[in-house]
């Protein structure tokens, strides 16, 4: 998987505003996509050749000044358990605080790299040079003086976070999981909700053959199972966390362990609470499975507290449908984790999604309902002329993608992508996220630029 670099800092040292200027450079990878993703605080980048992740850990409240102090350690904390190398934001024009020694303090001992940004410093003139250098004492090695706000030393930063990177693996920079046979299960969710309960519900089963096989600190916890003659391996995001207690505390940075393990699973079981609904933190982690592009269970723990009237059920599935409607295609469960009640059939939904992941549709069958798609629901008009649709064919699994060839590639709008969307999974029973892609025909593009009038410049 991509390595995690971790933006952390006390407040107000412009730690938001260096992530949105790396999210938004030509460095930035990321695609906006539609649903609550969009206020996501993660951002994936590539730079000298090296691709990796940001993650934002701004955003929480500070109280008094021993809070403060105890808050920034926390958050300081979790970025050590979860990234391999961290940014430490700091503001340089206000030297060294009472919380960033705190927090230098902690990093010190982690031996994690650490990089320390000295931020705020609007210019490259002696002055501004020598206030970075007071972070020096921090003894947490090389600082790199820059300008958030202004771009200023974000280049140099990035070039000392690829040299601070661990070596590169084999597969690092794929983008789906391996498709060796095995389905590859992340059991995800905010704290609290039972995932390793579910976990250990699911290995105690009589027809599934397991052994625990632990991870390190920084790892979750992987556990790889035979089930009906197929091999998982079921990956529980709390074993990061195992013996922090943390994050019993901090629940937004569940999407953080969410991401790591995502990178290579297969199938995401989002594991909600019934005695809380549908919150902030679970539409996150939906989303990122959306975004990831990894088919999702949402399945419903603790169902035993609440009740088991079948009417009650299905309000609850309507009202969560509605809640978490950018992934209405994904199928929800009712279990209850501590009593083993429906447990099996997560492993069994999970095991089907896992084949739906890695669907191909036939090409033919795919351009016969291309054209029932056409026929029954014409495509609208774009930039004054009929939009035409010619080919669809599949070009990649995990998840499907279909390219469609087509007259205006960029002017197709959402909702006839929608319907098209909607189409592919009513004829092949799609449950799992779906990807379109929208070419010209072989010549369109090169035609249309020879029409283009050439302006050149004077002077």
């Amino acid at each position: 998987m991509k390595p995690l670099v971790a933006i952390v800092g006390r407040p107000n040292v412009g730690k938001s505003t260096l992530f949105n200027r790396l999210a938004g450079r030509r460095i930035s990878l990321v695609e906006d996509m539609p649903g609550v993703t969009r206020d996501r605080h993660y951002a994936d980048a590539e730079w000298g050749g090296r691709k990796f992740t940001f993650i934002d850990t701004g955003g929480f409240v500070p109280g008094e000044k021993d809070a403060l102090l105890a808050q920034v350690r926390e958050q300081a904390q979790l970025a050590v358990e979860e990234c391999d190398v961290i940014v430490f934001v700091t503001d340089g024009r206000d030297g060294v605080t009472p919380a960033d020694a705190a927090v230098a303090s902690y990093l010190r001992k982690s031996g994690k790299p650490v990089i320390v940004a000295a931020n705020k410093l609007d210019n490259t003139s002696g002055t501004m040079q020598s206030l970075a250098a007071d972070f020096y004492k921090l003894g947490l090695g090389e600082v790199q003086p820059l300008s958030a706000e202004h771009g200023l030393g974000v280049p140099g930063l990035c070039d000392e976070v690829v040299s601070k990177l661990p070596p590169k693996q084999d597969g690092e920079d794929d983008e789906a999981p391996p498709d060796d046979g095995i389905i590859r299960v992340a059991i995800i969710g905010r704290p609290n909700v039972g995932k390793s309960t579910l976990v250990n519900a699911i290995l105690q089963e009589k027809r599934v053959v397991a052994s625990d096989v632990p991870g390190t600190t920084r790892d979750p916890v992987d556990s790889p199972l035979t089930y009906k003659d197929r091999k998982l391996i079921l990956t529980d995001t709390a074993g990061i966390r195992r013996k922090k207690t943390i994050a019993q505390q901090v629940e937004k940075y569940s999407v953080v362990a969410a991401l790591k393990v995502m990178e290579r699973s297969d199938v995401a079981v989002l594991l909600m609470d019934a005695t809380e609904p549908a919150v902030d933190q679970d539409a996150k982690l939906a989303g990122l499975a959306e975004e990831r592009g990894r088919a999702l269970v949402i399945v419903v723990n603790k169902w035993d507290l609440v009740d088991v009237d079948q009417r009650r059920q299905e309000a609850y599935r309507e009202s969560l449908k509605y809640a978490l409607k950018f992934v209405g295609y994904a199928p929800i469960l009712f279990t209850s984790a501590l009593t083993g009640s429906k447990v099996e059939k997560v492993v069994d939904v999970a095991v089907e999604l896992a084949e739906q992941f890695r669907f191909r549709a036939p090409t033919p069958q795919l351009n016969r309902l291309l054209e029932h798609m056409v026929d029954n629901h014409p495509a609208p008009i774009v930039r004054g002329k009929p939009l035409r649709l010619y080919y669809i064919a599949q070009v990649s699994t995990a998840p499907p993608t279909f390219a469609l060839t087509c007259n205006h590639p960029d002017g197709v709008p959402d909702m006839y992508k929608r319907y098209i969307t909607n189409q592919l999974r009513k004829t092949f029973d799609l449950r799992v996220p779906i990807r379109l892609l929208f070419r010209a025909r072989p010549g369109q593009a090169k035609r249309a630029a020879r029409k283009k009038p050439h302006l050149q410049g004077k002077g």
